[in-house]
């Protein structure tokens, strides 16, 4: 299908975006558009202005501020899983960034992008929320920080406002701990039934912290923390680990759809989990 008739700005700071956004009665922001533009295909979405951020300065790359890493939302996928800094200081972005898509959507698709369309089955704001994100956006009024666990609201919604761009996304380093990603999809290049991502500490033997979030149990990533609790302090051994990744869908609320049942999500979550919390350990 053919999108509807829209203004098009391409602006080069991102104060006049935001001024862009606050002056449409309808505006979409231009990201990678990996994700926007099927939904302009099929009519989704029908906005006066398109605001692309290609041409704003500063909105892509990868720094440390002190212990913190800071990634550009304009920074693509490709870019996150291949940056030595992202590999070092948060392993498991890198590796959740590389499994998204295909190469195609990698090289065009945007980390800033996939947060803030908020789609429950995307990777990365599962791995955002299990790594304490910190968003950084910006509006009229000037900047102002969004926890990870605030910013996604419902399906895709999250805590920006119409006027409002996100701009970076902070990450606490996790130094000495180990991750994995695991997700379960019909084939390569689909969406996650169920992703879990999964970072952990270890000492003499047991598991002394983890962070656990899932992927596409919900409207909006869900952070198990009952598995959290149950896995600090337990051994770290394939049984324990089992034991405690029982409770994996609590609090959760998976739909029913054509790829997979809410039991069966439910289901993968705690296997999932499981392998994922393992394979972490290297058990």
């Amino acid at each position: 299908m053919i999108p509807v008739a829209f203004d098009y700005v391409k602006p080069s700071t991102v104060e006049e975006a935001v001024a862009a956004l606050g002056a449409a009665d309808e505006a979409k922001v231009l990201a990678g558009g990996q994700s926007l533009l099927p939904v302009l295909r099929l009519r989704l979405a029908a906005p006066t202005v398109l605001v692309d951020l290609a041409g704003v300065a500063g909105l892509s790359g990868v720094r440390l501020d002190g212990d913190t890493l800071v990634v550009g939302a304009m920074t693509t996928h490709a870019e996150v899983a291949s940056s030595e800094l992202v590999r070092r200081h948060a392993p498991l972005l890198a590796a959740a960034a590389g499994t998204v898509g295909d190469r195609q959507v990698r090289h065009r698709g945007t980390l800033g992008g996939s947060l803030a369309h908020a789609d429950p089955a995307a990777d990365l704001p599962a791995v955002a929320a299990a790594l304490d994100a910190t968003y950084v956006v910006q509006g009229p009024s000037g900047r102002r920080e969004v926890s990870a666990a605030d910013f996604s609201v419902d399906l895709f919604t999250t805590a920006l406002a119409p006027d409002e761009v996100l701009v970076e996304v902070r990450l606490s380093t996790v130094d000495g701990w180990s991750s994995h990603y695991e997700k379960f999809h019909r084939m390569a290049q689909a969406w996650a039934i169920v992703g879990v991502a999964v970072a952990v500490s270890r000492s003499d033997g047991a598991i002394s912290g983890a962070r656990v979030a899932l992927t596409n149990m919900g409207p909006v990533p869900h952070r198990a923390v009952e598995v959290e609790a149950a896995l600090t302090g337990s051994p770290a051994t394939p049984e324990a680990v089992a034991a405690a990744c029982v409770s994996a869908s609590a609090g959760t609320s998976p739909v029913d759809d054509l790829t997979a049942s809410a039991d069966y999500r439910r289901d993968l979550a705690r296997v999932l989990t499981a392998r994922a919390v393992c394979k972490a350990l290297g058990i």
